[in-house]
């Protein structure tokens, strides 16, 4: 079977790795690489041994002529990248979120299954072995959770250039909370109800309407309720910056890492070093009836390897006609989610979901 020509599109941090698990697979062939930068497509396209470059994305889609188009840019280009991709007749994978409104997210979805193509959105914790088993041991607390979940990022230099460049389209509990609401839908399977927030302009390097620093609150319907917060910026502190914490009335699991390095290393991110798992119940005396447990989880794969596992599951969409529909419809859901705290945080309500 003839692989798929893929179209890389942003040759950043997520671009490269991506590139790389395409570079990998037998299934798939680079014949581009798109990106306004010329340094960043030259090295990935050294790394990889001399792929094509383009700096115009229309021009690369129309040259290359790709099956697949993988798009790793800002997420203000999305919505329109998406777009143009489907309507060429490729089957896409899109960097998280999908879009930057509920509507145009859904145009993209509707456009793509009418199409019967494939797309696939990359919520890179779905194919996280540690993350789903952290989701199924959350599953078996009982109801109602808490759920208590954050990334709070001290930047400086290129990564918090990077994070200026997003806050011009959105804020970080919308840009990374829909990977951590999406993993609380997951754990309730319950309906969300409503949404609160509160956010923090601490820099006057981004524009005053915009916020560096958020949480949000999300109730769901069988009682749950789940909090996420985010900052970035070279003033977020690193105390307490990675919490993945959920209980339940049968105890509680926790992502437990000890080492979790800098706050702004991306591959930290998705590393979870172990979970560690508490049980409630107690005896007749009042004690604990069993002893806490600890889940090593060394041996999950690195964020290189997380993103083969995405191409993986791209893959096999396109190749065994796998019905996408569950996958884009938790993407438009986690992405309202998140952008109804936005709108929480801008008027100071409540927002009735």
């Amino acid at each position: 079977m003839a692989s798929l020509k893929v179209l890389v599109v942003g040759c950043g941090n997520m671009g490269t790795s991506h590139a790389r698990a395409y570079h990998k697979l037998e299934g798939f062939k680079i014949v581009g690489l798109v990106s306004r930068g010329a340094k960043s497509r030259e090295r990935l396209s050294n790394e990889l041994g001399g792929t094509p470059m383009f700096s115009d994305y229309a021009e690369a889609l129309a040259t290359a002529k790709p099956d697949v188009v993988s798009i790793n840019t800002y997420p203000d280009t999305h919505y329109d990248y998406v777009k143009m991709a489907l309507k060429a007749g490729a089957h896409v994978f899109v960097e998280k979120p999908l879009a930057l409104t509920v509507e145009e997210a859904q145009t993209l979805v509707d456009l793509a299954q009418k199409l019967q193509l494939k797309m696939v959105v990359g919520y890179i914790l779905r194919v996280h072995p540690t993350w789903a088993k952290f989701t199924e041991m959350a599953q078996e607390l009982g109801k109602p959770l808490v759920m208590r979940m954050n990334l709070n990022q001290q930047s400086s230099g290129d990564h918090w250039h990077t994070h200026k460049q997003l806050m011009n389209s959105m804020s970080p509990i919308v840009d990374c909370g829909v990977h951590y609401v999406d993993v609380m839908c997951s754990m309730t399977r319950s309906k969300p109800i409503s949404v609160s927030a509160i956010g923090a302009n601490l820099s006057d390097e981004i524009a005053s309407d915009m916020y560096n620093y958020g949480q949000l609150q999300v109730r769901f319907e069988d009682g749950s309720v789940g909090w996420y917060e985010a900052g970035w910026g070279p003033m977020m502190s690193e105390t307490a910056f990675f919490i993945k914490d959920v209980i339940g009335p049968k105890g509680c699991v926790s992502i437990s890492d000890q080492d979790k390095g800098a706050s702004d290393d991306v591959d930290g991110h998705s590393k979870t070093g172990s979970l560690k798992l508490h049980h409630s119940e107690l005896d007749e005396k009042g004690h604990f009836t069993k002893k806490d447990e600890i889940i090593d989880t060394a041996d999950e794969p690195d964020h290189d390897g997380l993103c083969l596992l995405e191409q993986k599951y791209l893959l096999d969409a396109i190749r065994n006609d796998r019905d996408l529909t569950h996958h884009l419809n938790d993407a438009v859901n986690s992405l309202k989610i998140v952008l109804a705290a936005d709108e929480s945080v801008k008027t100071g309500k409540t927002v009735l979901l």
